[in-house]
């Protein structure tokens, strides 16, 4: 069974940053190399659910004109924004994965970056399946879906880090470009496409025959 918004809730009670976030150096290493994975210098509309306190929307906002970041929890989403400050260029949402995209700020809006960062194992697999597929929906063709997850074992959780990507592999209209694994964190990137995905080199223009 998919996890809700009590048991999130109940998490950030005790801890304004329970999952230190903002204090391990493997939190930053990860997510350098989560942009650093990133295929495109600069996205036009990104999508972030699960932004917590938001030190991971803040990298991504260096490099997009527009970011929708979301969270189940409120306390989490006014951290994010006192990390942010007040700026049009990121809008916060009270929104997960499993809810009904219709509800985000801007039903029907297209991006051309998703980051699914540390959420996908939070879903079972039905509710995870059904919300990779209203991704690629709303993923513009050739966009980028990248995905970061712990690779241990959480009693808490439905599914494991490696279970999650193996379902995003799965999702129809996605093609992986590439992907980093370690004993602790796997970080795949995905494109929008029917065919195989085309290399950073490749698309930069450079003679990779």
């Amino acid at each position: 069974m998919s996890l809700g918004a009590e048991y999130f809730r109940g998490v950030y009670e005790c801890e304004a940053d329970p999952f230190m976030l903002n204090s391990k150096w493997y939190e930053r290493r990860k997510y350098a190399l989560t942009m650093a994975s990133l295929p495109k210098a600069q996205y036009r509309r990104a999508l972030e659910p699960g932004c917590s306190i938001g030190v991971l929307t803040e990298q991504i906002a260096a490099r997009c004109e527009h970011v929708v970041s979301t969270d189940v929890v409120r306390s989490a989403l006014d951290s994010a924004r006192s990390r942010i400050g007040d700026t049009a260029a990121v809008e916060f949402a009270l929104w997960s994965l499993s809810d009904d995209w219709s509800a985000l700020p801007e039903p029907g809006m297209l991006f051309d970056l998703i980051v699914i960062s540390e959420v996908g194992y939070y879903l079972d697999t039905a509710d995870l399946t059904s919300a990779m597929t209203r991704a690629v929906e709303h993923l513009e063709v050739g966009g980028t879906l990248v995905a970061t997850h712990w690779r241990h074992d959480v009693d808490d959780y439905p599914l494991t880090g490696d279970r999650v990507h193996e379902v995003i592999a799965a999702t129809k209209g996605l093609a992986l470009l590439s992907r980093y694994l370690d004993q602790d964190v796997r970080i795949e990137v995905f494109v929008a496409s029917d065919g195989p995905a085309v290399s950073v080199a490749s698309s930069d223009g450079l003679d990779v025959r």
